[in-house]
């Protein structure tokens, strides 16, 4: 058995020693204090996250997906991450997908078993038939993960970009990937506990990830989520608005073109600057690579 107590998740954190004689408000300030820490630590490594953004938009550019493999706190949070993509984005469901180490049934009880075989990743990785064309990405908040160690290690193997996000340094074992992301956040506030700062770290960066991949593939105009599927009372509502403050029509109206639209706001939007037909606007846009900002450049109210 590997004695991990020189990772940094392992030990102790001082400003935490007292935490069972602490008031509630007390621990939540220290809590407080240590999530800055997390945020300080992601921006530590922002470089590492732009390449790992770079490679994940060029993949998914070229019909790619981007897979994660975690267990535990670290497999939950990219099951999350990619199960958000879809209505956000309007993706398939195919192209971000998470894995998490002891299947389903992992995301809402505990395995935690089966985070400790290598060659359960490497199956995991040919489950997915993994290609040259994908990007694996292996999350650890912990670091030696075996799942995702051997998850890293055959998507290697098979020609697969790949990049691993660890919260403590470097150390013997860790596979060979295109791109470590190590945000060091430091001992827990319960010793150990990489749900807490740590995988507040990891949630950040895994949004980070998708979110500016989504805006280099263009579905994102200025700010405004304007790929979104807009699959229920509050997705819809912020479709018309979107499609309000991009024509300059009243809602009314931005409703109808949403309808004809058949509820695309990229699509209304185009109809609407350049006087065209759903079938047109969707034609222009895919010339323009589902970039908005080039589909109106040029119309008559751009």
């Amino acid at each position: 058995m590997r004695d991990r107590s020189d990772l940094l998740t392992e030990r102790r954190l001082d400003a935490s020693m007292g935490l069972d004689a602490m008031t509630p408000l007390e621990a939540v300030a220290v809590m407080h204090a240590q999530d800055r820490v997390a945020v300080e630590a992601v921006g530590a490594v922002l470089a590492e996250v732009a390449r790992a953004v770079e490679i994940v938009a060029g993949a998914l550019r070229d019909g790619g997906r981007l897979i994660y493999f975690g267990a535990g706190t670290s497999g939950r949070l990219g099951v999350l991450d990619a199960s958000e993509c879809p209505p956000t984005f309007r993706t398939d469901p195919e192209m971000v997908q998470g894995v998490i180490a002891g299947g389903n049934e992992a995301m809402f009880r505990s395995r935690e078993g089966a985070e400790d075989s290598a060659a359960d990743g490497a199956a995991a990785v040919d489950a997915k038939g993994v290609t040259q064309r994908d990007v694996v990405m292996g999350i650890a908040a912990g670091g030696t993960t075996p799942f995702v160690q051997g998850a890293l290690v055959r998507a290697r193997e098979v020609g697969a970009s790949t990049i691993f996000l660890s919260c403590v340094q470097a150390h013997a074992g860790e596979a060979l990937v295109d791109v470590v992301i190590r945000p060091l956040t430091g001992p827990e506030v319960v010793t150990g506990s990489t749900r807490l700062k740590a995988g507040t770290a990891t949630k950040l960066v895994l949004n980070m990830i998708t979110t500016a991949s989504m805006v280099q593939l263009g579905k994102v105009y200025e700010n405004l989520m304007v790929d979104v599927r807009a699959s229920n009372a509050k997705l819809r509502d912020r479709a018309a608005r979107m499609v309000v403050s991009l024509t300059g029509l009243g809602r009314a109206g931005a409703e109808a073109l949403l309808a004809g639209a058949h509820g695309h706001v990229k699509v209304a939007v185009v109809m609407h600057r350049r006087g065209v037909s759903a079938d047109e606007a969707r034609a222009v846009l895919e010339r323009c690579g589902g970039r908005l900002r080039e589909a109106i450049r040029g119309s008559a109210e751009s």
